[in-house]
């Protein structure tokens, strides 16, 4: 291989960071130990740039800089280790001025140093001022040597890289760590402006409750109750989001009963309810370890969707059902509505990614919103969520949680 072929190979400058600090002493022990294999006084480990011959580490010989092209390395470069017993002997560096100079090169034997993908790094060689023969074994050895050299600028480069990525990864903890006071501070305050209102509506509702014209109607009575439940609800939502958020987001799994958490959807969702005319049929449902805070959200958010997509001139129907199997309850919201449009399925769990009709045309209005908190908060659990056709038309809104609970789950809801 010529010089020139090799000037292709050529890895970034100061790829490995050696050209700003001192040599470290293992690849000063290389140089010392090739010089004493060969019985030589002058070894050296050195690195190229495109311009430049770094002499990192030497033996016998001081650490130097010369321009590329004028050391011996770039006339006999090879692809494996040589050896010039005597360069006056040698046609290719007979007239070359580090052998013409007084004491000039005679012995003279070199290893390239390449990276794991084959660029050339630089060089181990060995030299002396009289002539040398050499064995197989020694030449192996030099080999084998500069090999480790280039083992040593790898392990230098990747510690390197290492401790950008701690780094960049501290940073990003840090501001993860800010984020979570901001998101505790917002949450306290949201909390704060909600409940002036929602006190407003309990406290009207508890008046209205004692108007004789109320108690005296059964259905108004029952109307102004469910007011003041919603209420309460709401009021120990906003407590409790406000207890997520300063817990950093992570689910505070407890026994819940399924059953339970459906009918306070139901309950709050029975205007839509009435309004789509919908059926909605619960089966059994079993006792789950979550957070029961969010489990209501996310049931809030299934049984929404399907009383709100539903298909034009079809009485909605929506049935909940679970099973259990390996380890795991999944839990279901089937109706038969417009459903989701094939390769849609997956896309619509992103935030603000909402289903489109054939015609581009966007379905009932919302945000994109639901479906992203329903995957955040499942996957926070240890669970999974997914959307399936049902049969005959509509959509399976499925997410399924552990039968144990976690000992420990990490924040994925952030």
């Amino acid at each position: 291989m010529t010089a020139s072929e090799g000037d292709r190979d050529e890895v970034e400058s100061d790829r490995y960071g050696l050209l700003s600090v001192p040599s470290r002493d293992e690849l000063q022990s290389l140089s010392d130990l090739a010089a004493s294999i060969f019985g030589a006084p002058g070894a050296a480990v050195t690195v190229f740039t495109a311009t430049s011959e770094h002499r990192i580490a030497a033996t016998g010989t001081e650490p130097s800089v010369c321009a590329r092209g004028e050391s011996l390395f770039t006339v006999v470069e090879m692809d494996d280790a040589f050896v010039v017993p005597d360069a006056r002997q040698d046609p290719r560096l007979a007239d070359h001025p580090m052998v013409t100079a007084r004491p000039g090169v005679r012995f003279y034997a070199t290893a390239p140093m390449r990276s794991p993908d084959g660029s050339l790094v630089g060089q181990l060689c060995v030299f002396d001022h009289r002539p040398r023969r050499t064995t197989d074994a020694q030449r192996e050895a030099l080999g084998f040597l500069a090999e480790r050299a280039t083992d040593i600028l790898e392990l230098r480069l990747r510690s390197r890289q290492l401790s950008s990525s701690l780094q960049e990864l501290t940073e990003a903890r840090d501001e993860l760590a800010r984020s979570n006071v901001a998101l505790s501070h917002f949450a306290a305050q949201v909390s704060h402006d909600l409940r002036n209102p929602l006190m407003a509506v309990r406290a009207n509702a508890e008046v209205l409750a004692s108007e004789p014209a109320v108690r005296e109607d059964p259905e108004l009575a029952a109307a102004v109750d469910r007011i003041a439940d919603a209420a309460r609800g709401m009021s120990g939502m906003i407590h409790d989001v406000l207890s997520l958020a300063q817990e950093g987001g992570r689910p505070r799994p407890q026994d819940v009963d399924l059953a339970e958490v459906v009918d306070r959807v139901l309950l709050d969702l029975s205007p839509l309810v009435r309004q789509v005319g919908a059926h909605v049929e619960v089966e059994d449902l079993p006792v789950v370890p979550a957070d029961p805070a969010l489990l209501y959200s996310v049931l809030l958010n299934l049984l929404d969707n399907s009383l709100k997509f539903t298909r034009r001139g079809v009485t909605p129907h929506v049935r909940l059902h679970a099973a259990q199997r390996a380890g795991r309850w999944r839990i279901c919201v089937t109706d038969n509505g417009a459903g989701v449009p094939a390769g849609q399925e997956h896309a619509v769990f992103l935030p603000f990614v909402r289903a489109r009709t054939g015609d581009g045309e966007a379905r009932p209005e919302g945000h994109g919103i639901g479906l992203a908190t329903v995957h955040r908060i499942v996957t926070a659990h240890g669970g999974r969520v997914g959307l399936e056709p049902s049969p005959g038309a509509g959509t399976c809104a499925w997410f399924e949680l552990p039968t144990n609970r976690p000992e420990a789950e990490p924040d994925r809801t952030t």
